[in-house]
């Protein structure tokens, strides 16, 4: 059954990051890195999961390269940190305290700069033709380049994953967060109920 309320969120969360991606962002050599992807991240991998999240991650990274104001690094960029965020708040999300609970945040850089960042550089550049990075790679080497790339969009990552922390933050302290998110449950159908439907027809 599609689950029109994660479509919904979904919509927004895609309508966010494109709207305020003209607003933030900076140029870093051939790349564009956008702060606001990041806290869009920290928010779909909360409240919509991990793949949902990394839908809407797909999706701004495709409408902003039809609109010129991205590259094709929005993919590997945009990705893993929506990913992970929502694979580690199914971890913390039933911690008492909120800070604990929302601390899956923090983990949106390590996706981006360390997974997508390292994935960039060494395959993904090579792979469109990116000649700059590419050259780079070669005059520096890898090992005194790749800390430099890392940095770079560890300026935009880092700062986007703060702020989504405490919008987060902020959702959960007026409820919306909670109610976000016990909406969605009512469409997972719990393990027990799938074990029971088969040990009957067995």
């Amino acid at each position: 059954m599609i689950d029109s309320k994660k479509i919904s969120l979904l919509a927004v969360f895609t309508a966010l990051g494109v709207s305020l991606a003209p607003f933030f962002w900076f140029q870093f050599i051939t790349t564009k890195a956008y702060p606001t992807q990041h806290f869009v991240n920290v928010l779909s991998g909360v409240t919509i999961g991990p793949w949902w999240g990394a839908v809407a991650a797909i999706l701004i990274g495709a409408i902003r390269n039809m609109l010129g104001i991205g590259t094709l690094y929005a993919f590997p960029g945009g990705v893993p940190g929506a990913i992970l965020v929502g694979l580690a708040y199914k971890l913390t999300r039933r911690a008492k305290n909120r800070f604990i609970k929302y601390s899956a945040a923090f983990l949106e850089p390590v996706g981006t700069v360390l997974i997508g960042g390292t994935f960039s550089l060494l395959i993904f550049a090579p792979l469109i033709g990116d000649v700059r990075l590419t050259s780079m790679i070669r005059e520096q080497g890898v090992l005194s380049l790749l800390p430099i790339f890392w940095a770079g969009w560890a300026a935009s990552s880092i700062p986007g994953s703060v702020i989504g922390y405490v919008i987060t933050l902020t959702l959960d302290r007026l409820g919306i967060i909670t109610t976000l998110t016990s909406t969605m449950k009512k469409f997972e159908v719990p393990s027990s109920t799938i074990s029971e439907t088969i040990h009957r027809h067995r």
